[in-house]
Parts: structure tokens; sequence; C-alpha cells
């Protein structure tokens, strides 16, 4: 006798017990941060804001006092060179100010550079230990010293004698327009000199002074923090010292480099007194960087501000307010290529 059995389908299974899916569930973590934790977050968050206040304020001041000096120029404060404010007539503008200040930090920057990665390689690749925390004190030292001094040595000291490399650049390179010099016959022995003083390369070599120890911080710091794997890896594939910084350490440092040279850009854009010692005020587009004239906004509100009317103040606000928005506008660039570099990641 056989015996059929039928196999039943299995009834699905019921919905959960509700404990039994709060149990399945991955549990929250609560995070309670130490007294000290929640205080430093204050703190840093409000230093952040009181900064970002504080450059609000600056602008909007500037904005609200240089208000009636624009709407008397409109436009054509930025494309007017003569500088001779007018609350009827207008005609003024910073065309020739403003390129100007780009000239001379061009020339700082162009100078700078090269000399504050050379200090930079040098400091954290090649110099003694023993000797290394002095150089880095006076690189830094450097940064501390007062423009006015800076200024001294250049009327001084350095442009009695850097009178001669202009002289030799524009004698031999005049044919680029940049160092022509209008006034001066290179064919003449007895030509007069004096043509290349007070010049926008004078005043850029001046700042390239006061530049030099920010790129070269910030350089070194970039430069020490090459990968340790990589380094001993190019010189177990044979590579010399410098085959190891031109394969690794270079270019780990790339955006380092040129966010420091652009943080030093904006560090030459606003220098004033040093540059007001050097220059002869010329209100006009000088691109002939040798030759004697030379103008830029800092020096002009340093020049124009003791003796100036209450138009004039807010000309001056004007312009101080154009460089205050291109000075912000180079850092914040530089922030973003140092956030988007290699330097400072992981090898």
């Amino acid at each position: 006798m056989t015996t059929a059995t039928t196999m039943l389908p299995t009834e699905p299974a019921g919905p959960a017990e509700p404990g039994q899916a709060d149990a399945d569930a991955p549990r929250r973590i609560k995070a309670r941060p130490a007294p000290a934790d929640v205080v430093f977050r204050f703190a840093a968050r409000s230093a952040g804001a009181a900064v970002l206040a504080v450059a609000l304020l600056v602008g909007s001041f500037l904005a609200y006092r240089a208000g009636r000096a624009l709407g008397v120029a409109k436009w054509g404060f930025f494309t007017t060179e003569r500088w001779e404010p007018d609350e009827y007539s207008g005609g003024f503008g910073i065309a020739a100010v403003l390129s100007g200040t780009v000239v001379i930090a061009v020339i700082a920057i162009a100078f700078a550079v090269p000399l504050a990665v050379g200090a930079a390689l040098y400091i954290s690749e090649y110099s003694p230990r023993r000797i290394r925390r002095g150089l880095v004190s006076l690189v830094d030292l450097m940064a501390a010293v007062p423009s006015v001094v800076y200024g001294l040595f250049g009327v001084f000291l350095l442009q009695p004698n850097a009178i001669h490399l202009s002289r030799w650049l524009a004698t031999y390179l005049g044919w680029i327009p940049f160092f022509r010099v209008s006034d001066y016959d290179v064919t003449n022995p007895l030509s007069s000199i004096t043509v290349f003083t007070a010049s926008s390369f004078m005043a850029g070599m001046v700042v390239a002074m006061m530049v030099t120890p920010i790129v070269c911080s910030i350089s070194r710091e970039v430069f020490a923090q090459a990968p340790v794997g990589e380094r001993e890896g190019a010189y177990a594939l044979g590579g010399t010292r410098w085959g190891m910084i031109r394969t690794v350490v270079l270019p780990y440092g790339r955006g380092g480099i040129i966010g420091g040279a652009m943080l030093g850009l904006g560090r030459a854009l606003g220098e004033t007194i040093a540059v007001y010692m050097i220059i002869s005020p010329v209100f006009e587009i000088q691109w002939h960087v040798l030759q004697t004239g030379a103008i830029s906004v800092s020096s002009l509100i340093a020049l124009r501000y003791g003796d100036a009317g209450e138009f004039q103040i807010s000309a001056l606000m004007a312009a101080g307010l154009a460089l205050f928005l291109m000075t912000l506008l180079v850092n914040f660039a530089a922030s973003i290529i140092i956030g988007r570099s290699r330097s400072g990641a992981a090898s």
C-alpha cells in the first residue's frame, strides 16, 4: 500500500515583530564631544566668521565712500589715464595707476619666484641640518622688516647699482618693446643714465625683496611634505639628488609654488611706502619698464591723501576699492590652486 504525500506550499512569513526590526537596524552612534572640543569648535568658527565679517565691512565701507566719485566718473573711471578728480566734469580714472600696479607686481614676482624657490630647495634639500633652523629663522625674519627699510635700501643702495643693469638691458635688449627707453641713445656713451632711475623696474626689484620670504616659506613647507616613499623610490632607481628633486619634489610642490607666487603677487599689488619712495609719479600708461616714471594705486593714495578734499577722498576710496577687489581675487585664486594641487596629499 502506497501512501501519497502532498507538499503544501510554505506560507509566507508574517510581518516582523517591532522589536526584531529594531534589533536588525544599525545602531545609531551619538557622539558627545568633550567640553574642550566644543569650546575649540566655537572659537574656530567665531574667528573664521570674524575674518569674513571684517573683509565684508572693509569692502562695504570702500564701496559706500566711493559711490560719489564712481557716480560722476562712471565707466570712464577704468579707462581714463589722467587723475584730476572734478565733481562736475569728471575726467579722471585709474587706467594708468592700475596698469602701473600690475607691471610693478609682475616684475616683483619675476624676480622673487626663482630666488624664493631656489632658497626653499636649498634649505629643505641641501642645507646641513645644524644650520637649517637658522636659515629658516633668517628668511622668516625678512618678512618682519618694515617696508620703509626696504624703501631706504632701494633708494640709497640698490638703485645706484642696479641702474647699470637697466642700461645693459636697454642697450642689448632694447628691441623688445618693454625694454625700450625713448630718451636714451644707446650709441652715445655720454647719454645721461638718469632716465633709468625711479622706474617700474627699480620699484619691482625692491618689492621682490619683500615678496621673497612669503613665497620661500610656502615653497619650503610644501617641499618638506614630499612623500618619503617616493623619494626613496627615486634613489632606488639610481636617481641622483637633483633627479629626485626634479621628478618627485618639484612635481609634488608645483601647486604650492603657484599658490605661494600668487599670494606674493597679492602682497606686491598692495605695497605702498617702498614703491612711493622709489618711483616718480607719471599719470600715463607706462609700458617701458626701464624708463623713469611709474605710479601704483597704493602710492597714489599715499601721494594725494594729505591734501585731498571731500570729493578727492571719494575718488581715492574708489581707487582703493579697485585694489581691494583685485587683491581679493588674486588671493582667492591662490587658495583654489593650493586646495586643488597635489601638495600636501598622501603618497
